[in-house]
């Protein structure tokens, strides 16, 4: 996925800018970067993070890069940010978003025969560079990134620096958030809303779907209104989301502990589970699990803990096989809580399946006689269309699919919405199938109406495409 964090402070800011990027490191794996502007003119920095954290990597950055102005991302994909010098003068940008109509696009800016974009070693354009060639189009910065909003297909969240000021623009349905913070000596904007905190901001504001605000160390001015549609990405709460984080005045780990409440309730109305135990998959998992044995009354434990020293967050690679390695290695089981117990384990989604199973496989192993999973939201049935969640390439890699496609000769949309319906037949089998694959005792997974609850703003302002495919 990925984080932007900005600064404009009426003192040096690269030590801010520097911490402020590096509290976003969960959502991303691949690059991170960071610009500054001031008496010394724009300067940057990009690093490649698979292998090694932010921190690590900008240490020496931060020593030699000196502004009052600053923005910087943690990015799952593109390197950024990018520096640009156009007719609207010189300026630094980062993003965060997908963009569906990436060749419709290129054609746009190629009209006048005059454009080139740098390719990418993945043989891809990088996105912010064709977010930058769109802006440039219009004949002012505010023009610009209102003609992004109106032609991208997909989401895209943008924070450009010039050498006044900053320029923040959430997507037009504000499927992402971004968030201004203000202290005695400037501003910041930020993806993460606690990732300021500690550096002596308090919340300001948090922008509205399309709004653009004109940051400066002296104040935010709003240059373009909120539009009245939102779609908030619904799966920021369930997983990506921080716990320290709030989106649309919701924390994310009170939303958690009310999931697993809801998850407690459905079983206490079943009836057919009687577990000595609840866990949650480290780490996001934890705080729905609190939540469900709250609710119950059954005890809460950590069968397994995550090992961190050597495996830290920022070191996911990108080939699946490699991911599935690192996750089995990061979790160390505690027997003494495992042998001759019955499990209740919460997981915040079942995605391919691959690394749960092999988590349930170990919990056997280790003795367990009962392993009873709970995902923390609805079945995933669809990839997503507006935000970079994962290199999945099709549908198919989702487990829900793959059953799907397993037990129907024809899938239709029909079809689908039945298996997304937990009233439904095709629903039922569905999860018995994916019980049997997984080797689950019982799996019962979190309905969207529950989920829906358990965020508590108003479904309208949510999207739930990935569980339900309703645009």
């Amino acid at each position: 996925m990925g984080g932007i964090f900005g600064v404009a402070s009426k003192r040096s800011c690269t030590l801010e800018l520097f911490y402020g990027i590096d509290y976003h490191s969960h959502l991303g794996t691949r690059r991170g970067g960071m610009a500054v502007c001031g008496e010394q003119g724009f300067q940057r920095a990009i690093h490649n993070i698979e292998n090694s954290p932010f921190r690590t990597k900008f240490e020496s950055d931060v020593e030699e890069m000196e502004g009052n102005l600053g923005i910087g991302c943690i990015s799952d994909y593109d390197p950024q940010p990018l520096l640009i010098q156009s007719h609207l003068g010189s300026f630094a940008i980062t993003t965060v978003g997908k963009i569906n109509n990436m060749e419709e696009l290129l054609q746009k800016v190629y009209e006048n025969g005059n454009t080139h974009f740098q390719e990418m070693s993945s043989g891809q354009i990088n996105a912010t560079e064709l977010v930058a060639a769109l802006i440039c189009k219009k004949d002012s910065i505010v023009e610009g990134l209102q003609f992004v909003q109106q032609v991208i297909d997909g989401s895209m969240t943008i924070l450009l620096m010039t050498k006044d000021g900053i320029y923040a623009s959430r997507d037009r349905l504000g499927r992402t958030p971004l968030i201004v913070g203000k202290k005695e000596d400037g501003y910041c904007v930020s993806f993460e809303s606690f990732a300021y905190l500690n550096l002596g901001y308090s919340d300001y504001r948090e922008l509205g779907p399309a709004e653009i605000d004109y940051i400066t160390p002296d104040g935010v001015k709003v240059v373009a209104e909120p539009g009245k549609e939102m779609r908030i990405c619904s799966f920021l709460w369930v997983y990506y989301g921080y716990p320290t984080s709030a989106y649309e005045g919701v924390n994310v780990e009170e939303m958690r502990y009310k999931c697993g409440s809801m998850l407690a309730q459905r079983d206490a109305q079943a009836g057919d589970v009687h577990p000595d135990i609840v866990a949650g998959v480290p780490d996001s998992g934890i705080a729905h699990a609190v939540g469900y044995a709250n609710e119950s009354g059954i005890p809460f434990a950590r069968p397994f803990i995550k090992y961190t020293p050597t495996w830290p967050r920022s070191f996911m690679p990108t080939k699946q096989s490699q991911r599935n390695l690192i996750a089995r290695m990061k979790l160390i089981p505690v027997k003494a809580l495992i042998k001759e117990k019955k499990l209740l384990l919460i997981d915040d989604s079942i995605v391919r399946g691959t690394q749960l199973r092999e988590t349930t496989e170990f919990l056997y192993q280790s003795g367990a006689k009962e392993v009873h999973v709970r995902p923390a939201c609805p079945p995933l049935l669809y990839g997503c269309k507006y935000l970079n969640f994962s290199r999945s390439k099709s549908d198919m890699d989702l487990i829900t699919r793959r059953v799907i496609q397993e037990r129907e000769t024809n899938v239709t949309q029909e079809v689908l919405d039945d298996y997304a319906d937990p009233c439904s037949k095709r629903y039922e089998a569905m999860l018995e199938a994916i019980r049997k694959q997984q080797n689950f005792t019982t799996l019962r997974y979190h309905r969207l109406d529950d989920l829906e609850k358990s965020i508590g703003i108003e479904p309208c302002k949510l999207c739930t495409y990935c569980f339900s495919g309703k645009e």
